[in-house]
């Protein structure tokens, strides 16, 4: 399969590897993101001699061997015998003062594990060769904590990164380059569960539906997805305990603290609070402020990052026992279908138009932009309630509303005069209302309203 999207991040690498003189870049983000690929593409574009490691959970010696061999492939010379890692990294930081060297680790943080202070030997060879060097370093990575520990001031490697790239995942109009025979409804679907994970869309077999897919990749026995999630959650949350309950209280609809609180088994509001952030940091979860009240923590709502993650605590984790015994195909039908149709994939579709809106927004194609974009909150007293609007965005001018439908009945008139009338209620004070509708309109129209169809959210 060829290479799909990540052209921004392809172009800075691109332009980091033709740069003149010594350089160190670092890439990292979460495991399946594509990090590994993106930085292969950016290596074979730019010469057909360069030095991949990647790096093992073995000993010193196996790696240091592995990057011999893969010394000897790049530059045409008989493997050395080097005693340990530093002296490998010395031949070539000298081999780079005659000539471009470069030099590309994978899986940084197990070398970190078995070579003891690598970030202080990388440092001391940067530092040396500065001036006369032209060597190319890359560093890549899938443990978010350590590879974001290059970076900070207590780090021997701080200062000495030219090029940070946070690999984050695709989108759904990305995303969605995996799959193109599918229909656009389709192609929410399938966002909605595999995310913007480029290894897991991969998977998808385009000749089976949606739901075959899921039911061959998620819930059969044996499935290849199986036990994707708990090994990527063991892999970052291995010393964090209660996780699994956070998880599968989120995955329920639980996004306010108090409610968190209540739902799980973490003991107090420390710990719950200590774990939230840890999960906020690991980009696993995301914690979400209104747009018009950003300093109220009372009002932060919390939700799962990944889709994948939040598919299996709410079907598979949720329902273990009842996967046990029932076929993949009975499990599907009476444990997900309904609710993914009715709750999951409708609640997917707003992360999506949010999506949607951000591009157009940095596209210079939404006039005036908008500098913020989230849930909006409102409080009436008088009435004795209050609630939030999911999507809504601030720019210059005051704010618009939107509401995204993803219903097979078209939008028809009444809901659209409904909605207006219940944001109006509230106080916000709206320049535009604009819909996001699945399945067309037959509303009047209106000057202020703007309705967006589902086939314009995947035009280029």
């Amino acid at each position: 399969m060829s290479f799909i999207g990540r052209e921004g991040e392809l172009e800075r690498l691109k332009k980091f590897l033709a740069a003149p003189g010594q350089s160190a870049a670092l890439i990292y983000g979460r495991r399946r993101v594509g990090k590994s690929e993106l930085l292969l593409q950016a290596l074979r574009a730019h010469s057909e001699s360069f030095i991949y490691l990647e790096c093992r959970e073995s000993s010193e010696r196996s790696n240091v061997q592995a990057l011999s061999e893969a010394i000897s492939h790049a530059l045409h010379i008989p493997p050395f015998n080097f005693g340990d890692f530093e002296s490998a990294l010395s031949f070539l930081f000298e081999q780079a003062r005659h000539r471009e060297v470069v030099v590309a680790i994978d899986e940084y943080p197990n070398l970190t594990a078995t070579v003891k202070g690598s970030d202080s030997i990388l440092q001391v060879l940067l530092d040396t060769y500065h001036q006369s060097g032209q060597l190319k370093l890359l560093l890549c990575g899938s443990y978010m904590a350590t590879m974001q520990s290059l970076l900070y001031a207590d780090n021997p490697l701080y200062g000495r990164i030219d090029l940070s790239i946070d690999l984050k995942p695709m989108d759904y109009f990305e995303s969605a380059l995996f799959y193109p025979q599918f229909s656009y409804e389709d192609r929410v679907r399938l966002y909605c569960v595999f995310g913007g994970i480029p290894y897991y869309n991969r998977l998808i077999d385009p000749t089976l539906s949606v739901s075959e897919n899921l039911v061959t990749l998620l819930t059969a026995p044996g499935a290849r997805l199986e036990n994707e999630i708990l090994f990527y959650l063991k892999s970052e949350l291995s010393k964090l305990s209660n996780a699994n309950e956070v998880f599968e209280a989120l995955s329920r609809g639980y996004s306010r603290f108090s409610d968190l609180l209540a739902q799980s088994a973490v003991s107090s509001s420390p710990s719950l609070a200590a774990i939230l952030d840890r999960l906020v940091q690991l980009e696993l979860v995301t914690r979400e402020t209104p747009i018009n009240d950003h300093f109220d923590r009372k009002k932060n709502r919390y939700y799962i990052s990944d889709r994948l993650t939040l598919f299996y605590y709410r079907y598979l984790f949720r329902h273990a026992s009842a996967r046990a015994v029932l076929s993949p195909a009975e499990f599907y039908r009476r444990h997900v279908a309904d609710d993914f149709e009715t709750q999951f994939v409708p609640h997917g579709f707003e992360e999506i138009a949010r999506q949607y809106l951000i591009r157009q927004n940095r596209s210079g194609k939404l006039t005036p932009a908008f500098d913020k974009i989230g849930r909006y909150v409102y409080n009436l007293p008088s009435e004795r309630r209050n609630g939030e609007f999911d999507v809504v965005t601030c720019d210059p001018e005051g704010y618009v509303f939107y509401e995204v439908k993803f219903s097979q009945k078209p939008l028809d008139d009444e809901t659209v005069r409904t909605e207006m009338a219940q944001a109006n209620a509230t106080g916000l004070k709206c320049r535009r209302y604009v819909f996001i509708t699945r399945s067309g309109s037959t509303a009047v129209p209106r000057p202020e309203v703007d309705i967006i169809t589902l086939p314009e959210l995947y035009e280029s």
